[in-house]
């Protein structure tokens, strides 16, 4: 007879468990589905789909040098770091020209300023202090923050 209190009392708790789960689930599937037919506020650069895909990738290239970077200032390596902040997220020639094609003066004006940063960030990164080279890490990052919550493709 205990043996089937046993049984009955993992086989209620374990429907109960599954319930409570279930209830969860569905929670969360409905914020998702609310939070994906709210509307995106951000500003449209309204871009070709081949300028598009190229700014994309532009995008994921900067990403991968602040991760770069960040694994360098982590094992002291500064110069290398200042080397990938200027050629990757600097204000280079190419960098430029492609900044100066778009139409929205304040998208312009935000990659400008990011690129800007990235060139500040690689004169401090030679100073290899960790706090002030941190410190402009989070400006230039800053930037692409600000960029992605008011802009989308």
């Amino acid at each position: 007879m205990k043996k089937v209190w046993i049984a009955a009392s993992v086989f209620i708790g374990a429907v109960g468990f599954n319930a409570a789960f279930a209830k969860d689930g569905m929670t969360h599937h409905d914020n998702h589905q609310h939070e994906m037919h709210m509307a995106d506020t951000r500003i449209s650069l309204g871009l070709p789909a081949q300028m598009k895909q190229h700014q994309l990738s532009n995008m994921r290239e900067h990403m991968e040098a602040i991760k770069s970077i960040t694994g360098l200032i982590s094992e002291n390596k500064f110069d290398e770091a200042s080397k990938i902040a200027h050629a990757k997220l600097g204000l280079t020639a190419d960098m430029q020209a492609m900044c100066n094609m778009f139409e929205n003066k304040n998208f312009k004006s935000l990659g400008l300023a990011f690129h800007k940063s990235g060139d500040d960030l690689g004169d401090v990164l030679k100073t290899r202090n960790m706090n002030t080279s941190l410190r402009a890490l989070n400006k230039t990052m800053q930037y692409c923050v600000e960029c992605h919550a008011t802009f989308r493709q």
